[in-house]
């Protein structure tokens, strides 16, 4: 054999060793959630998936899955202790399972707005609740990301006061917390699957239903309801959740990465709800819907006179915490 054919065979053998080794390198990642890929919650995982890759030189490559593809809200929670997914984006309801404390930000009335909901995503009270989720659960919450505030929708009743909702038959998803502010106020809530909610507003099954205006929209309540009460009563958020698996094997830059990448995927996707929940209430009224300011210190009084803290397994000093935050 030659020299220059043997040099020519070595660095062919060099070159697949080395493609070997770059794809033995590279690891792919699942990232799941429930939403619609026309939501921020998809677009701005897709791009932080893509700015993970790029960050991180391709040594992580990630897949979004959203629609519930790899399964519901509680699979996918499910398939982070099962290591069949390793990033989720998921309501605190379901972070409460593992440790009750941190459902206390589902209280009626506990945020004031999206910005105070922001403010404790980076306070002391957000890190001491996310630390006693992650061992109690072993995975770990890099972002907050703001879903929306929840309003109150009826067909026929206009509400301006907690006490006009008493005996309103009204759709709830069923979280402790979620039922908390219409119970209070005498509504007879229903647990019905939320995409069986549009036909039985049509048909009168309930009443009411209690969401975001931007899911109000989306899913097209306002066909069939004619008045939106503004109780924002819970300003919802979203958790992005790595799995214990995933996270105890990241480096400690690329804990950082991963970390820096969905904070600003949160805050790009909060920013886009922002804008939309601005722009609808208007939009509303231009349909010829009405939409209500309601006397929301009556229902809060209601809501705490009636409803106690530790009845969830929540603690009043988080509350009292969390409410001091500027």
């Amino acid at each position: 054999m030659s020299k220059t054919r043997f040099t020519s065979l070595l660095g062919a053998a060099v070159m697949v060793m080395a493609g070997t080794l770059a794809a033995q390198a590279q690891t792919a990642l699942k990232w799941a959630h429930v939403y619609e890929t026309s939501e921020p919650f998809h677009t701005e995982s897709v791009w932080a998936a893509e700015e993970i890759a790029k960050r991180t030189d391709g040594r992580y490559t990630v897949e979004v899955f959203p629609a519930s593809q790899l399964g519901k809200e509680a699979d996918i929670n499910q398939g982070l202790k099962m290591g069949t997914v390793d990033i989720i984006i998921s309501g605190s309801s379901f972070a409460a399972r593992e440790h009750k404390p941190i459902g206390v930000t589902y209280f009626p009335y506990i945020f004031r707005d999206a910005n105070h909901l922001l403010a404790y995503a980076k306070s002391d009270v957000f890190t001491r609740l996310a630390q006693g989720y992650e061992e109690a659960s072993g995975n770990h919450i890099t972002a907050v990301t703001y879903y929306g505030t929840r309003h109150t929708t009826t067909s026929d009743k206009q509400i301006k006061t907690c006490a006009d909702m008493a005996g309103l038959k009204i759709r709830v998803p069923d979280v402790p917390a979620y039922l908390a502010m219409p119970r209070a106020c005498g509504a007879n809530t229903s647990p019905i699957a939320f995409a069986e909610v549009y036909l039985a507003l049509q048909n009168g099954t309930v009443e009411g239903q209690e969401n975001p205006l931007t899911t109000i929209d989306a899913k097209k309540f306002y066909e069939v309801q004619k008045h939106i009460a503004l109780t924002g009563h819970i300003v919802d958020h979203l958790n992005t959740v790595v799995s214990k698996q995933l996270w105890s094997s990241l480096s400690d830059a690329d804990k950082q990465i991963f970390s820096e990448v969905m904070l600003e995927a949160a805050e790009r996707a909060t920013r886009i709800v922002q804008e939309r929940e601005a722009a609808l209430v208007e939009d509303f009224r231009s349909r010829g819907l009405t939409v209500t300011e309601v006397d929301k210190a009556d229902f809060e009084k209601t809501v705490l006179e009636k409803v106690t803290f530790e009845e969830f397994g929540y603690e009043k000093s988080d509350w009292e915490a969390i409410r001091a935050i500027q």
